[in-house]
């Protein structure tokens, strides 16, 4: 009787049906834990930048709140200016990370007393499924629907 060396087709068949089984049961879950790992970097992204909009109406009280994203960051701190404050990273002045958009908008009045800054998913229920924002109050809010303005009507985030 002669001896067979290596597996056969029905065999590897069999191998690669089960990798796709558990392939199939795994990606779901780590699509889903990669969106909350995006939406937790969200709040804090507006955490930071309530933050360092309290810090740049100090170190410019003639100013008030900065009216970009791009003047609360900045890549020349030697030094720092109302232009450039260097209180945000340049991925964060940039208006993108980790799978939001943010956008600062409302800054009103001589010096700026108002702001409002919003997160939305890049691509919604694929980097994220809820919105947030805030203002001067610097309380961080939520919504699963798109946020055009922020104000006490929105839910404060939980």
């Amino acid at each position: 009787m002669r001896r067979q060396k290596g597996f056969s087709l029905i065999e590897l068949l069999i191998v690669v049906a089960i990798i796709l089984i558990i392939a199939a049961i795994a990606i779901p879950s780590y699509l889903r834990s990669r969106m909350a790992a995006n939406e937790s970097s969200a709040v804090a992204s507006i955490r930071t930048l309530n933050t360092a909009q309290i810090s740049y109406n100090s170190a410019y009280p003639t100013v008030g709140y900065a009216s970009t994203l791009a003047a609360m960051g900045g890549s020349s701190c030697t030094p720092p200016s109302s232009a450039g404050a260097c209180l945000i990273d340049t991925a964060l002045a940039g208006g993108l990370r980790n799978g939001y958009t943010f956008s600062l908008s409302n800054v009103t009045g001589t010096p700026s007393a108002t702001y409002t800054v919003i997160g939305a998913p890049v691509l919604w229920n694929y980097s994220g499924m809820n919105y947030y924002c805030s203002f001067a109050d610097a309380v961080v809010r939520t919504s699963p629907n798109s946020i055009s303005t922020c104000d006490t009507s929105v839910a404060p985030q939980q």
